[in-house]
Order: structure tokens, then C-alpha cells, then sequence
């Protein structure tokens, strides 16, 4: 392919949509299988069929798994970690409907007692923060609101925006580490999430196991010199700013000396049980107090997913200018799978929504973290890969779109 065609971050030149639902095989760091005609058994999964995605192949396999079976597991195992006294697990929770699902049936149906764990977003939205609130003063859930150093953090989503284009790295990868590393101060080895990210696309052996690949959340070799936050080594951000080691004590891993030593693990509760995020929303709703957003999420149609926090919408937005799926591809793929919608429908609303610019927050962001919007725009534009953008009349079009 030329130059003027060429593909950045290691994408597929050639573009392709499922044809079950409508995510592209643009989507990074999955398994989204196009290549082969003949399917591959991999551990149960079928995958390899032309133009199916490995989560549609997924979503096969899941209709032959014995839940009953699954959940005998998920009762051996509570009961294998259930104390009588102090807290039984881990629950890293951000007040949104998943999570708050999770740690609300693990007290109150089988009988746990959780404790939620909250990395705190960047700038929190008024209906977020009144989730966040009511899972412990309507769903009776005990919970920890960690909030790291504001001043590093905000440095920190600055330079993984214009290095990365990529605002939510940050609090990406302090969200992966606050569940270890509360439970190893509360002495507290079980740790749960939600679904597995795997059912959505991401590499499709992880489905086979309920844990939680220990890459995710811990490291085996620690040099805080060589770990990289935002796009920069964090010795040359110690350089260039006004910030000592220890502030960076959030976003150092567990060591993976220390999950062994106290037999930590971190499991899907979507393993165990048929997970459904649409019935998740109505479970929180009645449980917990959960309230959808004041209005339609920006870049998709959908009002309960992922509202919490300001930054979101610009995350969205920038995984639109990268890899040309935002946010209603993301929702409208999971309920195509889900048979809520039909893939008809979400070709329709991909094509309404997932370019929408999200306006509402803009100003804040830009605040955030301290750019102006000339320089937005310059890097927004920088990331815009060849092969999937082009330029007529001063407006930037995509190029292949789902259909």
C-alpha cells in the first residue's frame, strides 16, 4: 500500500466488518478473526469463519454452557472464601450498573460480604457521582473511594492525550491495579469483576477460565524507572516536573511475588452466571438506586453505560479518530449479541452516532488538561490513520463505513 494509504498502529490495511455485528477488524488488541475460511476449535471456540468476529463465534458457544453447572463452581468457590467475619471479597466499582450488579448479588444473593474498591474519575459527573453514592446508601454496599494525587494525575491524562491520544490510559491502568492492591492491605485474596472483556473481543482463549489474566494487574519485575505512564518513562517525567517517586506509588503493579504469596485471585463473575448488561442496568436500577444518565451518552443512543466520569466521551472520541469505532459500535455490537437490537438496527445508529462530537464537556476537558483547542485539534488530526481517513473540502471523511 502507498504512502498516502499507509495504516498506522500495526491496523489491518484492508477493512472488514463482521457480518453478525458491526465491529471492524480496526479493533485493537483483539482476536477479531477475518483472515481464514476454515474454523479453528480453540479451546470449544469456533473461530476463523470469513467475516465473523471472534465474540459473534463466542456468543455461539456461550448458548451451550450449563449455567447451572457454572454456578455450582461460583458456590464452591464463595464458600471456600467466605470468613463469618471481616470482608469475603474485593469489587473494584465505579457506582456504574456492572459493577454495582456484581457486588450487590454477591452480598445479598450468595450471601458475601464485598467490599467495593473506586478509583475515582478524572472529573465526575453530577449523575455519577449520585451512583457512585447510592451503592452504599441504597444498595447497603460497603466502599472505598481512592483518589489519587490530582495534580500528577492530571499531568499524567495530558501527555498520554497528546502522546497517545489515548485520555483514559491513566486511569486505565490505575483502575487494573487498585483490586490487588487493596486486597493486599486487607488481607482479602479474592477479587472480582464483571464480565470478561474476552466475550467482547479480546483474545478469545481467555473465555475458557474464569481468571483473570495476572499480566492484567501485576508485574513480575518492578523497575519504576522503565515503567511508562502517558507515553513517557516515569524517570524522564521526574525530570521535566515537579513530582517525587513516591507519587507514583498508584500506578506501580502488585509485584507477582506478592499475588503468589497471598494467593490472590481475581475471577469473572461473568464466567460464572449468563451475563447480560441490559439486565444488569435493571437489576442495579431496582437494587441499588442506579439512574441512567440525564441524557442520551454523547457518540451513542444508549443512557446507562460508562457516564460517570467527563473524560469518557473524549476517550470515545479519540478511539473513533484512531480506529474508526466509538461508542455506539460498542453498544450496539453488545446488544446485537444480546438479540436486543438486530444488526440492521445497529448499522443505522453506528452510522447516526458513533461520529457525534461530544460538545457537553469540551470547555472542561480542555481545562483538564491544560491545552487550548487550536492544539486539540492539531493532535486529534496527527492520529487519523491514511488508509482509514481522507480529506475533501476541509472535512476529514471515513473512508469505509459499516453497511
Amino acid at each position: 500500500m502507498n504512502q498516502k494509504n499507509q495504516s498506522l498502529f500495526g491496523l489491518p490495511e484492508n477493512v472488514k466488518f463482521c457480518k453478525m455485528c458491526v465491529i471492524s477488524n480496526q479493533k485493537p488488541f483483539s482476536t477479531v478473526e477475518f483472515k481464514s475460511k476454515n474454523s479453528t476449535d480453540k479451546g470449544g471456540i469456533l473461530i476463523g469463519e470469513d467475516n465473523i468476529c471472534s465474540a459473534c463465534h463466542f456468543k455461539t458457544a456461550k448458548a451451550k454452557i450449563d449455567w447451572n453447572e457454572r454456578e455450582e463452581k461460583l458456590i464452591k468457590l464463595l464458600d471456600r472464601h467466605r470468613k463469618g467475619s471481616g470482608y469475603d471479597c474485593i469489587v473494584p466499582s465505579s457506582g456504574g450498573k456492572d459493577s454495582s450488579f456484581t457486588a450487590h448479588v454477591l452480598k445479598y444473593k450468595y450471601n458475601m460480604n464485598p467490599l467495593t474498591v473506586t478509583w475515582a474519575p478524572h472529573l465526575y459527573t453530577n449523575p455519577g457521582w449520585k451512583n457512585f453514592e447510592s451503592l452504599a446508601h441504597v444498595g447497603g454496599i460497603d466502599n472505598i473511594l481512592y483518589t489519587p494525587n490530582g495534580k500528577l494525575h492530571r499531568k499524567l491524562t495530558q501527555l498520554a492525550f497528546l502522546n497517545l491520544l489515548h485520555p483514559f490510559q491513566p486511569f486505565i491502568v490505575g483502575q487494573k491495579i487498585i483490586g490487588p492492591s487493596i486486597a493486599t492491605k486487607f488481607d482479602v485474596p479474592l477479587i472480582f469483576y464483571g464480565e470478561n472483556q474476552a466475550e467482547y473481543g479480546n483474545p478469545i482463549e481467555q473465555n475458557k477460565t474464569p481468571d483473570m489474566h495476572k499480566s492484567f494487574f501485576s508485574s513480575s519485575e518492578i523497575d519504576l524507572n522503565k515503567i511508562f505512564l502517558g507515553g513517557v518513562e516515569i524517570k524522564n517525567i521526574l525530570k521535566n516536573e515537579k513530582f517525587k517517586i513516591n507519587d507514583f506509588t498508584p500506578y506501580i503493579p502488585v509485584s507477582e511475588k506478592i499475588i503468589r504469596e497471598k494467593k490472590i485471585e481475581m475471577q469473572y463473575l461473568g464466567y460464572y452466571i449468563n451475563w447480560d448488561q441490559q439486565e444488569c442496568y435493571y437489576y442495579a436500577a431496582e437494587n441499588t438506586g442506579f439512574k441512567p444518565n440525564d441524557e442520551r451518552n454523547a457518540g451513542t443512543y444508549s443512557k446507562y453505560c460508562s457516564f460517570d466520569d467527563k473524560v469518557d466521551d473524549f476517550y470515545w472520541f479519540t478511539t473513533f479518530i484512531k480506529f474508526g469505532i466509538a461508542r455506539a459500535t460498542q453498544d450496539s455490537c453488545q446488544e446485537i449479541r444480546a438479540d436486543k437490537i438486530t444488526r440492521e438496527e445497529g448499522v443505522n445508529l453506528v452510522k447516526k452516532y458513533d461520529s457525534e462530537f461530544p460538545k457537553r464537556y469540551f470547555k472542561d476537558f480542555l481545562d483538564y488538561i491544560d491545552i487550548d483547542e487550536k492544539l486539540f485539534w492539531k493532535k486529534i488530526d496527527s492520529f487519523r490513520s491514511p488508509h482509514l481517513w481522507r480529506k475533501e473540502n476541509d472535512e476529514w471523511i471515513l473512508k469505509k463505513q459499516v453497511s
